[in-house]
């Protein structure tokens, strides 16, 4: 690939930033070192009973009674609720299932997490220390990139504050190497030298918003395809005179819960070399047999050269990633801005990241739960069901605010989604499955939305290929 030729040149030239890794001693045990043995993490086979605790939410009966009236805090509402609240007042709680969160395998009450998180805060504190490129850099932080790499078969990762975070960082570092490389030549680059970015149209917005920052860089050439449309990228990228080329999509769409054609993306790799960045933020931990995510489902691992992703959802933690190979890792460590100028994650938090990534590969019945209540869901409705964020399409948004109260009345909490943010007429309601979810759960809920939706339900003959996805 063209634009992997031109990172040895930059690291020839002194060009790259290196991390500071370092060891903090253990409270009370001098000269002991901490150790990280998979086998040490309790593992369960099966639902326990905390884990349905990760499907409830409790929200004030007073701002879930502004919710029927269509009342949302705002105002002088918010600060009362604030004040009444932080004040430990007397409040009332309506207790609701959660079908809104990110928490997809249900991990946030997993006593194995908690007490991992728990002993490095008693051992190590609560503290960042600082940036990573400065003293934050940790045996912690270390084995959890270390994790992270070997999940997503590559040879390295670097951790980011947030998966915002890691987006931005990895766009700007490509948007940096040309510029930098004619600048150490005295001259300005060409057209034809910067790197063409082609990016899918629904991609997340800190892609976009790390492709806007590079282009101010003046390295990049940007392209945007339509929403998982092969024949217009392939289109694109024949007709593109650069030699560097890179093409980045998220794995699964964060707003239709659609999945990128992952096995035609593998082949149009092939056939015209770009560097392929695949945002996996919502597909890590959830899919593939050992929570590779999407590239390791449908088996083009190897093709994706820089895997982003997230520790926010499924691993019910907080920071973002970056695997790839180790000459771009220092290069994105370099020049990635946002991971320059951002303070590590404290070491409690990296330590109960490492016991998700533990636990999450090891709960393999996880990602089945949620595949039967993907089943379940479309066999019920007839929707087609691509992964475990599901839009059941409405309409009318008063309708859909309609069936929202109806099920907020019942016991559900969920989201109304209309216009500005879709499309006029397209009001949906936005529902994310988790593996904490039961059957029951998914029963109850489909009584209540085909009050408003009328669902025409498959027969056993259609349910064969609903998980593939479609262009």
């Amino acid at each position: 690939m063209y634009i992997e030729e031109a990172l040895p040149k930059l690291e020839s030239r002194n060009m790259f930033t290196p991390l500071r890794p370092m060891n903090i001693p253990i409270a009370g045990e001098e000269g002991a070192q901490t150790k990280f043995d998979e086998d040490e993490y309790q593992t369960y086979d099966g639902i326990q009973p905390w884990d349905r605790l990760a499907a409830q939410i409790e929200l004030p009966q007073s701002f879930f009674q502004r919710l029927l009236n269509g009342v949302e805090l705002v105002s002088k509402y918010e600060v009362e609720e604030n004040d009444r609240i932080s004040s430990n007042q007397e409040t009332e709680y309506k207790k609701l299932i959660l079908f809104a969160g990110n928490d997809f395998l249900g991990l946030c009450r997993h006593p194995t997490i908690a007490k991992a998180t728990a002993k490095a805060a008693m051992e190590q504190g609560t503290g960042p220390r600082g940036s990573p490129l400065i003293c934050g850099y940790t045996n912690y932080h270390m084995v959890l990139e270390s994790s992270l790499a070997k999940l997503k078969k590559k040879e390295a990762c670097l951790l980011c504050t947030s998966g915002f975070g890691a987006n931005m960082a990895v766009m700007v570092a490509i948007g940096s190497i040309v510029p930098v490389i004619c600048e150490g030549e005295g001259r300005r680059p060409a057209k034809e030298e910067k790197v063409a970015v082609f990016s899918d149209a629904l991609n997340h917005a800190s892609i976009v918003d790390g492709l806007k920052l590079a282009d101010r860089l003046g390295g990049v050439e940007l392209f945007v395809y339509k929403h998982c449309d092969i024949s217009h990228l392939d289109a694109l990228l024949t007709n593109c005179k650069n030699k560097r080329k890179v093409v980045v999509t998220d794995s699964l769409f964060s707003m239709d819960g659609d999945i990128a054609p992952m096995a035609e993306l593998a082949q149009l790799r092939k056939k015209h070399g770009f560097l392929w960045v695949l945002d996996d933020a919502h597909g890590t931990f959830v899919w593939g047999k050992n929570g590779g995510g999407l590239a390791e489902e449908f088996n083009c691992e190897y093709d994706v050269d820089i895997s982003i992703g997230t520790l926010s959802k499924a691993a019910s933690s907080l920071g973002g990633f970056v695997t790839c190979s180790k000459i771009w890792k220092q290069w994105i460590q370099s020049r990635g801005r946002s991971f320059i100028f951002s303070t590590i994650a404290p070491i409690p938090l990296a330590a109960a990241s490492y016991a998700s990534v533990v636990v999450a590969k090891k709960e393999s019945w996880r990602r089945r739960e949620i595949q039967n209540r993907m089943k379940e869901l479309h066999a019920l409705t007839g929707i087609p069901v691509k992964s475990q964020i599901v839009c059941v399409m409405i309409g009318d948004m008063m309708q859909a605010i309609k069936a929202n109260h109806e099920l907020l009345k019942s016991g559900f909490y969920c989201v109304a989604v209309g216009p500005p943010a879709v499309a006029p007429n397209t009001a949906r309601l936005r529902l994310t499955l988790t593996a904490v979810h039961t059957s029951e759960d998914i029963k109850r809920l489909v009584a209540i939305i085909s009050k408003y939706v009328k669902f025409q339900v498959p027969s056993s003959s259609d349910c064969s290929d609903y998980l593939t996805p479609r262009l």
